[in-house]
């Protein structure tokens, strides 16, 4: 019986360790491995892009830049910016030059008019509201990496 009851507990005390269903950890050096794995993977517009995980209205997304991203507006998605690495410069505000529906609810163009800028480096966190123009820019022979979490809104 005493022999039953320890391993009733070992049992217990297993299923209260276990992680909470939906729970995700991305060590730093996860991260860090990850931000090298991107970079040969640059496409024409030196952009790479990996989704970490899609949790219904949320998902998590790595990204690395090594150029200019196009300007675009998401119409129902919060972009959150968590750098990485490197430096770059946030253009937000303003209005999308060129602009045009490239999927339901997004708008991409080829730069901002009227938006304010802001340089980011590591350890920054951005807040980008839906509907808010916004554009990335790197300059020339530098990187960028940082996450990206897009939550879905009302």
């Amino acid at each position: 019986m005493k022999q039953i009851v320890v391993i009733w507990f070992a049992v217990i005390g297993v299923v209260m360790a276990a992680e909470p269903a939906g729970y995700v950890r991305w060590p730093g050096a996860e991260l860090k491995a990850l931000s090298k794995k991107l970079g040969p993977k640059m496409n024409a517009q030196k952009l790479t892009t990996e989704q970490l995980r899609n949790f219904g209205n949320h998902s998590v997304m790595a990204v690395h830049r090594e150029g200019d991203g196009e300007s675009e507006v998401h119409q129902t998605q919060v972009d959150i910016f968590i750098v990485q690495s490197g430096e770059g410069t946030l253009v937000v505000g303003g209005q999308v030059v060129g602009g045009k529906t490239t999927a339901p609810n997004e708008i991409r163009g080829t730069s901002i008019t009227g938006g304010q800028r802001s340089r980011l480096g590591p350890g920054d966190v951005v807040h980008i509201p839906a509907k808010t123009a916004h554009q990335v820019l790197v300059e020339p022979g530098k990187q960028f990496t940082y996450l990206i979490v897009k939550v879905d809104t009302p």
